[in-house]
């Protein structure tokens, strides 16, 4: 039984859209447009602004390592990186909003700020990255055994 309509070669690349020109198109914002940004990002970049500033003022910070987690562990001591109990500055029964390990077993200074706490106490954008920049300063002075105002004169003021 010969079939007289060749079989269809398969197509180099994937459509996107299929034959009435529905389905997926471009994105809707170029990359360079913060539209085109996810809140996480903006809150990576949030981190490491208020990092940066900090370093330029405080060379010792270039050995620390900045890290953002969406929330804290359940508890201090609970398993998570190093069991870092240092820098559990809160209650037991309040949310923490970051904290600190000193350098240990070959790892570098942390400071750890979490996205989702923070994010649920801050109402607007500016309020947001008033909040980052306070609670990686308050981590600063507590691995540095500094007061917080000693690292940033601005720290507490609206």
């Amino acid at each position: 039984m010969n079939n007289p309509v060749p079989p269809r070669r398969p197509d180099p690349r994937p459509r996107r859209r299929d034959r009435h020109g529905r389905g997926m198109r471009g994105p809707i914002a170029p990359p360079q447009v913060p539209l085109a940004m996810s809140r996480a990002d903006v809150f990576d970049d949030l981190v490491r602004d208020s990092a940066d500033r900090l370093e330029r003022q405080w060379p010792q910070l270039s050995g620390v390592e900045f890290v953002v987690q969406e929330v804290p562990p359940a508890a201090p001591g609970d398993g998570g990186p190093g069991d870092w109990v240092d820098g559990w500055l809160d209650g037991p029964d309040s949310v923490p909003l970051g904290r600190y390990a000193a350098a240990r077993d070959g790892r570098p200074d942390r400071i750890v700020v979490y996205r989702r706490p923070i994010e649920l106490r801050a109402r607007t954008r500016d309020d947001r990255a008033l909040l980052v920049h306070e609670v990686v300063v308050e981590q600063v002075a507590g691995l540095l055994g500094l007061a917080p105002e000693s690292i940033d004169p601005r720290y507490g003021q609206d």
